[in-house]
């Protein structure tokens, strides 16, 4: 099995890749080419990576409904996105397909363009009871198979729950790419120092949760002091936020936590591929 072949990946929704960083985990030859983003302070986020060499160099388009799918046929592997869960949150209104923020039919109309081999979607909860078996027989309508499992923070490690719907479909004909990138998923992955990546949440004290995060910029201003560190307010846990390094280029907390509480945590992104992977080939 040749795994050095670039596996290309366009990511819809990507927050702070969060899907990303945990599917790369899986598949080390991903490369992605684009990414859609509409919060400003996340994108400041994606090219403050990208310019550390953290996250591949590649557009980032802040508009999912005029996004230029014909520009990418047959250019994408991969498609994934965490799409809008408002719609569906019992945080909400659950207004589904009513909600202005509603975004699956855009991505049902991309993904009839696209043609990507693989899909992988991220929402909440929620979605099971609102909007996922529409997903699902639109995928299958599309010509996927597709399967979806609930997955929590928790069990990779989190102090906190964070049940996720994750949802995976390959299209008709790409048995045979599965099975390539299926054995992969099978396999125990290590990150860089040649250590076999643990479940331990959060780390030590001054050692950073991800290999993949570079140490917070706390203060824009050249030699001014850094703001108090994220604590307790979140998850109701003294020290994690403080170890998941969230590269930016601003001080503003609120943005900072809104980041982290809309993203996907990478480990538990990195399982459910795994895991889901192994039930479309029948394992």
């Amino acid at each position: 099995m040749d795994t050095s072949e670039t596996i290309t990946h366009l990511g819809l929704c990507a927050g702070y890749c969060g899907i990303e960083i945990g599917l790369k985990r899986v598949l080390p030859a991903m490369r992605t080419v684009a990414l859609c983003e509409i919060e400003a302070f996340a994108c400041a986020n994606l090219v403050a990576k990208m310019e550390a060499g953290l996250l591949d160099p590649a557009p980032i388009w802040s508009d999912l409904k005029s996004f230029p799918w014909s520009e990418f046929c047959d250019r994408v592997d991969i498609l994934t996105g965490g799409y809008p869960c408002q719609p569906f949150s019992g945080a909400g209104k659950r207004l589904g397909t009513d909600d202005p923020r509603h975004l699956w039919p855009y991505i049902a109309d991309g993904i009839r363009l696209l043609r990507p081999k693989l899909c992988f979607f991220e929402n909440v909860e929620g979605h099971i009871s609102l909007g996922l078996r529409e997903v699902v027989e639109e995928l299958e309508s599309l010509g996927y198979k597709a399967t979806w499992g609930i997955f929590s923070a928790r069990e990779v490690g989190a102090p906190h729950r964070r049940k996720r719907v994750f949802i995976l479909a390959y299209r008709d004909g790409e048995r045979g790419q599965l099975q390539d990138w299926g054995e992969l998923a099978a396999k125990q992955m290590f990150i860089g120092n040649g250590k076999a990546r643990g479940n331990v949440w959060p780390s030590r004290c001054g050692e950073p949760q991800f290999c993949w995060e570079p140490h917070r910029v706390l203060d824009d201003s050249k030699g001014g002091e850094p703001k108090p560190k994220m604590g307790r307010d979140a998850d109701e846990c003294p020290t994690w936020l403080d170890h998941a390094k969230l590269f930016l280029v601003s001080d503003n907390r609120v943005d900072e936590l809104r980041l982290l509480g809309n993203g996907v945590c990478p480990a538990t992104a990195e399982r459910a591929f795994r895991v889901l992977m192994a039930q479309l080939l029948g394992r």
